[in-house]
């Protein structure tokens, strides 16, 4: 009987170990919605649970830095921006790319064509709303490359406006054009009753100046860890199968999403629409950064102006394919 009952705890504690699944936290750059949607997607679809993992995604916000919430322990993986990410590590945060969901730039300028705004040229003498807290370098690297002081002051300037994260300064008229996403902002004017031909838009991809967003990023002495350097590998592995599969099924994608939204602010119509735009942005990435594309992002930071978001080319230490080779050939 004794050695029955040993038996049978024994091999429940070998069940209960080979169901143990490790453990990963993601923070997300901001609010639960589409933008995030291959996390989502790999854990609605089993996709985590498949490689042994049992992943907590915490929703960012506006009071939210995820290079703090990552430097502060509360999180193992965080998604940030390229230069809000670069501008950290030169900062003393040993930031590192370890895989690049995101292939293209979703950001650009949207303005009023009744301003008289036809190209980048004639920006000068205009308001123009940018986000900051590292947003607003693209945007810096730009007028200076178009000789466009932004100091509001001068002959041939702009005025910049600190814009929030809405659209209220071109609805309201305080601002010729504002800072947008492909596939968020831009509607919401849209849907504010303004018509695509009353608009102008200018994509920071085809400006040239786009930076590099929504990448995967670690702290650099966690990499010195063979286990998590494992578990990074299946995470990104999961992940990368969560967005192929959001980008092949984009109105159920929206609907996960939608599902994990605890605020209720989002809707089905926007979700399903950002997802559309979300997708041509992944489009073409199996998760490992091009080199081309970090050295891009790096000289337009380097580029923006008499105050740049970062000094010095971080290099080859900044970014890594450890991970992404590890997911990718298995």
């Amino acid at each position: 009987m004794k050695k029955t009952m040993v038996l049978g705890a024994a091999l429940s504690l070998a069940a209960g170990a080979a169901l143990a699944q490790d453990e990963v936290t993601l923070q997300l750059k901001w609010v639960t919605q589409a933008q995030f949607a291959g996390y989502y997607v790999a854990q609605d679809q089993g996709f985590y649970e498949a490689e042994g993992l049992d992943v907590t995604i915490k929703p960012g916000g506006p009071d939210i830095a995820p290079p703090q919430v990552l430097a502060g322990g509360g999180a193992d993986v965080i998604v940030e921006w390229m230069p809000a990410a670069l501008a950290a590590r030169e900062r003393g945060l040993p930031l590192v790319n370890i895989a690049q969901p995101f292939k293209s730039s979703g950001m650009m300028l949207t303005c009023w064509k009744d301003a008289g705004i036809e190209s980048p040229e004639d920006l000068d003498n205009r308001t123009l709303g940018v986000w900051f807290f590292g947003n607003e370098y693209p945007f810096l690297s730009w007028m200076s490359q178009l000789g466009i002081e932004t100091d509001g002051a001068s002959e041939g300037s702009v005025e910049v406006l600190k814009q929030g994260f809405n659209v209220d300064p071109l609805l309201q008229r305080q601002a010729d054009c504002i800072s947008t996403m492909t596939y968020n902002e831009y509607w919401q004017v849209i849907d504010a009753g303004v018509t695509p031909e009353e608009l102008v838009t200018f994509k920071y991809e085809d400006q040239g100046v786009a930076t590099l967003e929504d990448g995967l990023w670690v702290l650099e002495e966690n990499l010195e860890d063979p286990a998590f350097v494992d578990r990074m590998t299946r995470f990104v592995r999961a992940s990368m199968e969560g967005w192929k599969w959001a980008e092949e099924n984009p109105e159920e994608a929206a609907m996960i999403v939608l599902e994990n939204d605890m605020t209720g602010a989002q809707t089905e119509e926007h979700q399903k629409r950002m997802m559309g735009e979300v997708a041509k942005l992944t489009a073409g990435s199996d998760g490992a950064l091009d080199p081309a594309d970090f050295e891009r992002t790096v000289a337009t930071l380097l580029a923006g102006g008499s105050d740049p978001v970062i000094t010095a080319d971080p290099g080859e230490d900044a970014w890594t394919h450890a991970i992404t080779d590890g997911a990718l050939t298995n």
